[in-house]
């Protein structure tokens, strides 16, 4: 049984490692990668040919796209018609840009970025479940060697594209549509955030379920955060590397608190401890 000085001790230094709340990773994300050089070229070398795709695709969007849409929306919603229709154009660019993101491979991208912020703050350990970690390298990305099991960021889901496109229709509703859509599609793509964490703790199924359920309103928050910026055009692709660069952050968070209760990454076979205590759901 734990001494009560224990605990006290304890309580004391997860409160001075209390997370940011959920909804600022992606902007904690932003700051990071601007700041740690050895990120930069994983953006230059896969993801620049891309942004100038994706700049195409969005003029085409508001060139022959975006007025027959205000002049429909224009009947239900009057002058909000040119918001509410800005945001479906964006809406079906970010779902074009989605599919173009698995047909050139950008998943693996965000893996090392992921990986490599998880080394880089400490947390290489966890890092060397999945894949190879050299002792040495000229900064943390040419640490990374091949994993050695599976290694996805986020998994392809036909299912949350469809709900992207069925969610679309509800901009058509005046003032309130556009935050309900961003705060539906948040709720079911923020999870899809940590799979990559989830990997590295080798959960099962219902494990995943069971922590997404115990933080489903941060990642909720988290998720809608991570949409807003994917709807900047031409930048959507850089906001989505700086996303997994804020969820590696609070993947760090979250470990740093394990660590102070003693627990090795991935290993609680008897449940003992739970990650996901009080102070972490009270955020949001």
């Amino acid at each position: 049984m734990l001494h009560r000085p224990l605990i006290d001790k304890v309580l004391a230094d997860m409160t001075m490692l209390r997370p940011c709340s959920a909804w600022l990773y992606p902007l904690r994300g932003i700051y990071y990668f601007a700041s740690h050089r050895y990120l930069w070229p994983l953006f230059k070398t896969r993801l620049i040919p891309i942004v100038l795709l994706s700049a195409f695709i969005y003029v085409l969007l508001f060139l022959f796209a975006y007025l027959p849409q205000v002049a429909f929306l224009s009947i239900f919603q009057g002058v909000g018609a040119w918001i509410n229709g800005a945001f479906l154009v964006l809406g079906e660019g970010a779902a074009i840009v989605a599919a173009l993101f698995e047909a050139f491979f950008v998943d693996e991208t965000l893996v090392d970025i992921f990986d490599s912020v998880l080394v880089s703050e400490g947390h290489g350990e966890l890092v060397t479940m999945s894949r190879v970690l050299y002792p040495q390298g000229d900064d943390v990305v040419k640490r990374l060697g091949k994993p050695t099991k599976s290694a996805v960021y986020a998994p392809f889901s036909l299912r949350q594209i469809v709900e992207f496109i069925v969610l679309l229709p509800l901009n058509f509703i005046p003032v309130a549509g556009t935050p309900m859509f961003l705060v539906l599609t948040g709720y079911r793509a923020g999870p899809f955030h940590h799979w990559r964490y989830f990997q590295l703790l080798d959960l099962s199924k219902q494990q995943r379920k069971e922590r997404i359920r115990r933080r489903q309103l941060q990642y909720t928050t988290f998720g809608t955060v991570a949409l807003i910026l994917q709807l900047v055009p031409i930048l959507s692709m850089f906001f989505l590397m700086s996303t997994a660069v804020g969820s590696a952050l609070w993947t760090v968070d979250l470990e740093n608190k394990r660590d102070l209760l003693g627990r090795r990454p991935g290993r609680d076979p008897e449940g003992l401890y739970h990650d996901d205590y009080n102070d972490d759901d009270a955020m949001i």
